[in-house]
């Protein structure tokens, strides 16, 4: 999704993060898990609430990606994520569900749980779907 030019980054949020084990059936569905370790514990111990949310816009951003791409961009456009269980080991496991499927934008249900099916959190992701930009050279 970028110049073919262009440098790579070194890390990237996902990776810095952890999130492992991607899939979209491209049908809608699509799920991550991401590990829980310090690096995205927040000082009690407990999954610091931004690792939810990157968690369901990663996961939407590059689900919406693979069905309108490689001609267009799939950019994060709205996040609204409750937190509601805490959650301090195993993995949390993220299942998105396209509501939306439109033109210029795709909306997500996620719901992220632990390891024994608890609910810990639920966002709405909107997607905004936008052309790739020209490329110069």
């Amino acid at each position: 999704m970028h110049d073919e030019g262009a440098a790579e980054p070194a890390t990237t949020l996902d990776a810095t993060l952890g999130f492992c084990s991607y899939s979209f059936d491209g049908e809608g569905k699509a799920e991550a898990a991401l590990p829980v370790t310090d690096a995205i514990r927040q000082p009690y111990g407990i999954v610091h609430g931004g690792a939810y949310a990157s968690l369901a816009e990663s996961l939407c951003s590059r689900a919406t990606y693979e069905a309108v791409g490689p001609e267009n961009l799939a950019l994060g456009q709205a996040n609204d994520t409750s937190f509601l269980r805490p959650c301090s080991e195993g993995t949390v496991r993220a299942h998105a569900t396209a509501r939306h499927r439109g033109r210029t934008s795709w909306v997500w249900d996620v719901e992220m749980r632990d390891d024994e099916g608890r609910l810990l959190a639920l966002t709405r992701m909107t997607i905004a779907v936008r052309p790739m930009p020209e490329q110069a050279g």
